[in-house]
């Protein structure tokens, strides 16, 4: 009996962490550009531009499409690409900012956070780094809902767009639920533990 409660009530936390989530981003996350306002600054998610078994990884092109979209549409006026550089050959920020070079954007409005390790350190570093209470979000929009709820927690005004996505791909359910599970953790720890 006491493992069937446990059962549900584990369930009832992991379904409340992923629906809540996308239930507390959706006026705050945009598909279309003439519906989203106008901020300073467009913050695009990082993520490898080759996949483990060679070729481009498709996420990371649609968020640079949709960060350039952006920007060429004037809804930002600057861009932050924020991501990880753990080793020396792997830098997500350098390869964000050469994509979008190479699409038109002038580099002298793109700045590198090298240290967005997380999503939550990537929101957190907007805000203490670049001095950013009002920003926009460009990644997928599972992970912009994310954000969003990990940005307004900290008391951020953040909107999300929604870069175009890829088919339902289980490894990418799972992998966002546990990251949910655990944004809403490292949401509760900042409030209470800080």
């Amino acid at each position: 009996m006491k493992r069937i409660f446990f059962f549900i009530i584990v369930s009832f936390f992991i379904i409340l962490c992923y629906f809540g989530i996308s239930l507390w981003a959706i006026r705050k996350s945009y598909d279309h550009v003439n519906e989203i306002p106008y901020n300073t600054f467009g913050v695009v998610l990082g993520t490898s531009k080759y996949l483990h078994g060679g070729g481009i990884n498709a996420y990371f092109k649609y968020r640079i499409d949709a960060a350039y979209f952006l920007f060429f549409h004037k809804k930002i006026s600057y861009i932050i690409v924020s991501g990880d550089n753990r080793e020396r050959h792997y830098n997500e920020p350098k390869m964000m900012k050469k994509e979008l070079v190479k699409k038109g954007v002038p580099s002298y409005f793109i700045y590198e956070d090298f240290s967005g390790i997380s999503t939550l350190h990537s929101v957190i570093r907007v805000y203490k780094i670049f001095n950013q209470k009002k920003f926009t979000i460009i990644s997928q929009k599972f992970h912009n809902e994310r954000a969003i709820f990990i940005g307004n927690c900290l008391g951020l005004d953040v909107i999300g767009f929604n870069a175009k996505s890829l088919s339902f791909d289980s490894k990418i359910q799972i992998r966002e639920t546990l990251a949910r599970i655990k944004a809403v953790w490292d949401v509760v720890f900042t409030f209470f533990f800080k």
